[in-house]
């Protein structure tokens, strides 16, 4: 198995296979837009900006799961993100990273790259570096800054 066998949805509802994304370095991540780490996004938009050309896509899943901090529509998060940071990154539909509600893809990132102490997602921004076949190559925790993750984007993308 790979991140490519699975897929998610738009935040129009439409679903998107991740096999769409073979050949791609992929950065997924669970992010929210009220939480205390969302500057975190200008960080992704520039790694987004600098190597999308390059065969890089950035990929934010939004969750609601910690402490309400993702309680509007996919179109109002959508439009905060841009508007507030910038995002032009693909964001997809809102769905859940944990426990057994977890949505396919994230129970098998978790099942690829188990964190520090257990699998499950602790907190929104939790990135998982995926390579070019769709293999989960490294998991960094939500107070990693993207630029921190640059370097291995581009050791990945050569």
């Amino acid at each position: 198995m790979s991140v490519h066998d699975f897929s998610v949805l738009k935040s129009s509802g439409e679903e998107v296979s991740l096999e769409s994304y073979k050949g791609n370095v992929l950065l997924i991540v669970n992010t929210a837009t009220k939480c205390g780490l969302a500057p975190q996004f200008r960080g992704l938009e520039k790694l987004h900006q600098k190597y999308k050309n390059q065969g890089l896509a950035v990929l934010g899943f939004p969750s609601n799961e910690f402490l309400n901090q993702e309680p509007v529509s996919d179109e109002q998060m959508e439009e905060t993100c841009e508007l507030n940071f910038g995002v032009t990154f693909p964001l997809f539909a809102k769905i859940n990273v944990k426990g057994n509600a977890a949505h396919p893809l994230y129970k098998f990132l978790k099942t690829e790259k188990k964190g520090f102490l257990s699998s499950e997602i602790k907190w929104n921004f939790t990135k998982f570096l995926v390579d070019k076949g769709g293999k989960v190559v490294e998991r960094y925790g939500p107070t990693v800054v993207p630029e921190k993750i640059e370097e291995d984007i581009q050791k990945l993308l050569d």
